[in-house]
């Protein structure tokens, strides 16, 4: 009996020091298995869509495809006939004929911002491609030359002509074209003086004093970098290249 009593005392204590090692497996399965994804769960993030741009609104749209022109005839003038071209963006060309030429003359044209301005505006305040409205006075003054107004935008256009107007918009605008005319022109005849008749450069620089006095140009700002260079250009007189830096005192004023 105590052969056998021995024996199990000696099985009881060995199962006692392999206790703690079977509870440290156990634990290690558990904390295992618990790190195991099932295979119904899913932790992947779902996939973000960036929300795609806002269409262009149907006046952005037409805004963009509309063209503009102003058109001036006067056979008997020196500046005979004046065509301007440009679009939403105040980008576009300018033609001009002289008299006793046969040949115009075309520039690359770009308003200035503030013009653009001005310019849009007169033509939203006519409501151009929407209105049928004469623009002529009762009076004719064939002499001043024949205005003419076109807009074009998808399928719609339309032409108003007129030599005189009392509707104060269109004479406006009439005028933001003519300004812009001039000083495309005048900076034409710039360019040549520079290039192949310096002389002429001293009368063109009392041109623009001329047209800033009466407010004559379209956008005087535009013309700064222009006055730098002939300030600068030591082909030209150097009367006209201090007058230029006399003009542009008075246009940064």
């Amino acid at each position: 009996m105590s052969a056998w009593s021995d024996t199990l005392k000696k099985l009881i204590r060995k199962s006692l020091r392999l206790l703690p090692a079977a509870f440290v497996v156990l634990s290690v399965a558990v904390f295992g298995a618990a790190q195991q994804p099932s295979g119904s769960k899913q932790n992947a993030r779902p996939e973000v869509i960036a929300p795609a741009s806002p269409p262009a609104t149907v006046n952005e749209t037409e805004k963009s495809s509309a063209r503009y022109f102003f058109e001036f005839t006067q056979p008997q003038f020196y500046v005979r006939h004046i065509e301007i071209e440009h679009d939403a963006n105040g980008r576009g060309r300018i033609t001009f004929e002289r008299l006793n030429e046969e040949t115009g003359i075309t520039e690359p044209l770009e308003l200035s911002q503030a013009a653009w301005s001005r310019i849009s505006a007169l033509w939203q305040a006519l409501h151009f491609l929407d209105s049928e409205e004469n623009y002529q006075a009762d009076k004719q003054f064939p002499h001043l030359g024949t205005m003419r107004l076109r807009m074009e935008q998808e399928s719609r256009k339309r032409t108003a002509e007129f030599n005189w107007t009392r509707n104060k918009d269109a004479f406006a605008l009439v005028d933001e074209y003519r300004r812009a005319a001039d000083q495309a022109m005048l900076v034409f005849e710039i360019s040549v003086a520079r290039e192949s008749q310096p002389l002429n450069g001293p009368k063109l620089m009392e041109q623009v004093e001329s047209m800033l006095k009466r407010n004559g140009l379209s956008d005087p700002q535009q013309l700064i970098p222009l006055l730098k260079d002939i300030s600068n250009d030591e082909h030209l007189p150097l009367i006209a290249r201090n007058h230029a830096l006399r003009l542009i005192k008075k246009i940064e004023k």
